[in-house]
């Protein structure tokens, strides 16, 4: 599966391309299209199936199988959804309908006990940026599915058990699905290109809007700049991105530097405590070799109560355990 595409950005030399990470935005992005009932569903990033490389994108759990979801992307889901994204320069294929649907089923019987998920309480959402007509067509004439466009960008696939719908981000509403339908590197849109900003607004230090801004900006910078109102926004919101990045590089390195310097110590500590031990050890058996008591020493190297009496015999320092 994979999941990073290279994308030309603007500030590279011709030719030059800078791999971006679709799917952690994507993750990201569909967290805040279902806000509105996060309290009641449990996200699963690259949820994997089995022990083996196999996994699907996301897993979407609702926390209680009738709790209704209103977001019009969620309106079809049902207790266990699995979603597979396809980033901007890749494409849904006929065989990547099979492998889901064959995860699906995976996920339905990878279970301990017999049926503990009903094949009723799953759905499949396919997520890609341009409507997949070869697929469509197989889909209508061998499979005999109908094809049925709910909402604007937003399909049903109706004729199996399972509940498949398919999301087409080029095609969404930007007052539906502001986030969702700009995650891609072809915004052409100004006035969604000020909605974005306006939204982001005081939510720079959430994680999830973060991911999403991120990649959406870098996917498409040349077309921020190139709007000549928004620079000082965009400038901003570049400049605030830079701070918190400095400021997660700047914790990490003093992070790293504290952990090096906390292993030093307790390497320090430990070597002084062995010479320490070392020093006592050799002190006692002087002492017994002297006064002719070796099969004492013998008794006390398997008798850790006898060799504590005799450090205490002669005023030493009991030893210690090194490995506690």
């Amino acid at each position: 599966m994979n999941k990073t595409k290279p994308v030309a950005t603007a500030g590279k030399a011709p030719g030059q391309k800078q791999i971006l990470q679709w799917h952690p935005a994507f993750y990201a992005d569909v967290q805040i299209e279902l806000a509105e009932n996060a309290s009641n569903l449990t996200f699963e990033n690259e949820h994997q199936l089995s022990t083996k490389p196999m996994e699907v994108d996301a897993v979407i759990i609702k926390k209680e199988a009738e709790y209704p979801i209103h977001k019009n992307i969620g309106r079809i889901f049902r207790k266990y959804n699995l979603i597979e994204y396809k980033s901007p320069e890749d494409y849904l294929s006929i065989d990547d309908f099979y492998k889901v649907y064959g995860y699906a089923c995976f996920y339905k019987a990878d279970t301990e006990t017999a049926d503990s998920i009903s094949i009723g309480e799953l759905t499949i959402t396919f997520v890609c940026h341009q409507y997949p007509r070869k697929l469509s067509r197989h889909l209508e004439n061998v499979r005999e599915y109908s094809i049925e466009e709910q909402d604007e960008g937003i399909y049903y696939i109706k004729g199996d058990i399972i509940p498949i719908q398919l999301l087409v981000i080029s095609e969404l509403s930007p007052e539906k699905n502001l986030w969702l339908s700009s995650l891609t590197d072809r915004l052409s849109s100004r006035e969604t290109v000020q909605k974005l900003l306006k939204d982001y607004r005081g939510k720079q230090k959430n994680p999830l809007y973060r991911s999403v801004m991120d990649i959406i900006v870098r996917a498409n910078r040349a077309y921020f700049e190139e709007v000549n109102s928004m620079c000082d926004a965009l400038e901003e919101m570049m400049e605030d991105m830079m701070k918190d990045r400095l400021e997660d590089m700047v914790k990490d390195r003093l992070e790293d530097v504290m952990k090096d310097k906390m292993d030093f110590m307790k390497e320090q500590a430990e070597e002084q405590a062995r010479s320490e031990v070392t020093a006592q050890m050799n002190t006692l058996i002087l002492k017994l070799s002297r006064l002719g008591r070796i099969e004492e020493l013998v008794k006390a190297a398997s008798d850790e109560e006898y060799e504590k009496k005799l450090f205490e015999e002669f005023g030493l320092l009991p030893c210690v355990d090194m490995e506690k």
